[in-house]
């Protein structure tokens, strides 16, 4: 792992941290993955890390952009509508409030909520969080390259 994907990850797993998120490193591994290490356009733009979409009842400001979806066993092209935080701890806080709040709607974010262990957190939330079927393993992996360089 590089410096700057180190730094990215310390920088975050720190602001995951002070925005009370139960597995803070996990949680910055998941941003990592989402936003590109910090570089995409949503990332530098509007501090959303996990690529959140806009809540029903926006607290934030919205940013519209394209995204790829997995849908019916394909990837496709939509549009969407992004929050925009005014720092990377709001992000991290609406993450977990997030969770929180779908918790009795996604059994898959209780249970997330409810783990033991980074592992099982980060697999039960990637269930319903993305639709890309292989991104808990994903960020299994950047956490595993992660902890290698601490």
């Amino acid at each position: 792992m590089d410096i700057q994907k180190k730094n990215f990850l310390d920088e975050t797993s720190a602001a995951a941290e002070a925005a009370g998120h139960i597995f803070p490193s996990m949680a910055a591994c998941e941003a990592a993955l989402e936003s590109g290490y910090g570089t995409s356009g949503l990332a530098i733009a509007d501090h959303n890390l996990f690529g959140m979409k806009q809540h029903s009842h926006p607290e934030y400001g919205t940013h519209n952009l394209p995204t790829k979806e997995f849908v019916n066993s394909e990837w496709v092209v939509v549009n969407a509508a992004w929050v925009s935080y005014p720092s990377t701890k709001e992000c991290f806080q609406d993450r977990m409030l997030t969770l929180i709040r779908l918790a009795k709607v996604y059994p898959h974010y209780a249970a997330a909520l409810a783990a033991k262990d980074d592992g099982v957190y980060i697999t039960e939330v990637s269930k319903t969080w993305s639709t890309d079927p292989a991104r808990g393993q994903k960020v299994i992996d950047i956490h595993n390259l992660y902890l290698g360089t601490l």
